[in-house]
């Protein structure tokens, strides 16, 4: 009898991994030949970290050359990471110059696979070229330090949008993860921010940041905002870092755009289920090396990967709710650890999601517009307004 289920499971199994996605030629054509932007990715943080060299393939992380080729990502913003720790301990300037060093030499290892983007221009012309755009986004404005000046420099040096806040407040915002709501949304320099972020050209970026501050964000500005890496909390009730629909709407009516995060705990709530269970098990046990915790905990209680049915969902809500010139992709590759959907593990597998679209009855046009034409409309529109201030 034992044999027989054994067999039986076996069998399961192998129709399972016969049934993985496999993305038709349109698909592939698709996501290779148009403009594809991915709104953030933790390659910079990843290798200063632990450092690889991503101008070839690499045996860690999500993203290298050849995955990138591969999966047709050609303008991934690459996330100038800064912990929210810095606020208090400083050193943020020192990281975020050293990060954006970092991609800087990326280019100058493989200038004919790579080019700086501080445009939308060079997006296109990165494109034309068969190149990989490299635009800049700074997660976390402490590097900020209360200083316009400082905002400037980080212009200069091709950041083209900043997440207020990260995990913590900080000198610019309340954090959706932070319950302390020291500002109660924006502060004084925060609000001041918004103004001269509009005027200089830089995106703004709502990822992260409570919802007061979002909606003081959404009064103030006179262009169109981002949220780089965020999904919906209509399917992960209760998680703040998360879109409601009321918010949503507030985005589609200032022109922005959502770049859906894949990471399992932003768009599956029983991975956030299992993610509370888990910290509450460490708290429990007291546990000194989370690593080792971690590592014994998940194979005691295997995590529960979301999939990309579930992504599509995300993208058919927003669709639904507010139409499809607000929808991006911010994958958050690099970045949400060993958390990543089946069929979306890196930034090979971006075909995977197109063939999911297209599964959905999504025309080429919609899937375009999902894939780079709405974020950079919002980017010309920033552009734009900058140039007539």
């Amino acid at each position: 009898m034992k044999s027989k289920i054994a067999l039986t499971i076996a069998a399961i199994l192998a129709s399972t991994s016969a049934l993985a996605i496999q993305p038709s030629e349109q698909a592939k054509r698709l996501a290779k030949e148009t403009i594809l932007v991915d709104g953030h990715i933790d390659v910079p943080y990843r290798i200063n970290d632990e450092w690889e060299d991503v101008t070839f393939a690499t045996p860690k992380g999500d993203f290298d050359y050849p995955r990138a080729v591969e999966g047709g990502l050609n303008a991934p913003f690459m996330s100038i990471y800064i912990p929210a720790s810095y606020e208090e301990s400083g050193g943020s300037v020192l990281l975020a110059n050293r990060l954006i060093d970092s991609v800087e030499a990326i280019v100058g290892r493989a200038p004919e696979k790579f080019a700086i983007a501080h445009s939308v221009a060079d997006v296109e012309a990165a494109f034309k070229a068969g190149k990989i755009a490299l635009p800049m986004g700074m997660e976390n404005g402490t590097p900020l330090e209360g200083s316009m000046e400082n905002l400037q420099h980080f212009y200069k040096r091709g950041v083209r949008y900043i997440t207020l806040a990260h995990s913590q407040a900080n000198h610019i915002s309340d954090s959706s993860y932070d319950l302390r709501r020291k500002w109660h949304g924006l502060s004084d320099f925060g609000k001041q921010l918004v103004t001269e972020m509009n005027n200089i050209g830089m995106m703004i970026d709502i990822s992260h940041v409570s919802d007061d501050a979002f909606y003081q964000v959404i009064e103030l500005t006179k262009a169109p905002v981002i949220a780089s890496h965020s999904s919906l909390r209509k399917f992960t009730p209760g998680f703040e870092r998360n879109m409601d629909d009321k918010m949503i709407k507030a985005l589609a009516k200032n022109g922005g755009v959502v770049m859906i995060n894949f990471g399992s705990s932003f768009v599956s709530n029983q991975a956030q289920a299992w993610g509370k269970k888990r910290s509450a098990a460490m708290k429990d046990a007291q546990a000194k090396d989370r690593a080792s915790f971690d590592k014994q905990y998940r194979q005691n209680n295997p995590y529960p990967f979301a999939t990309l049915e579930i992504v599509l969902d995300h993208i058919d809500h927003v669709r639904d709710l507010v139409g499809i010139e607000h929808i991006g992709i911010g994958s958050d590759y690099d970045g949400v650890g060993d958390s990543l959907p089946t069929d979306l593990k890196d930034v090979s597998t971006y075909p995977n999601l197109v063939q999911g679209l297209l599964d959905r009855g999504y025309s080429e046009a919609d899937i375009r517009m999902i894939l780079s034409e709405n974020l950079l409309r919002v980017w010309r529109q920033v552009e734009e307004y900058a140039a007539k201030h």
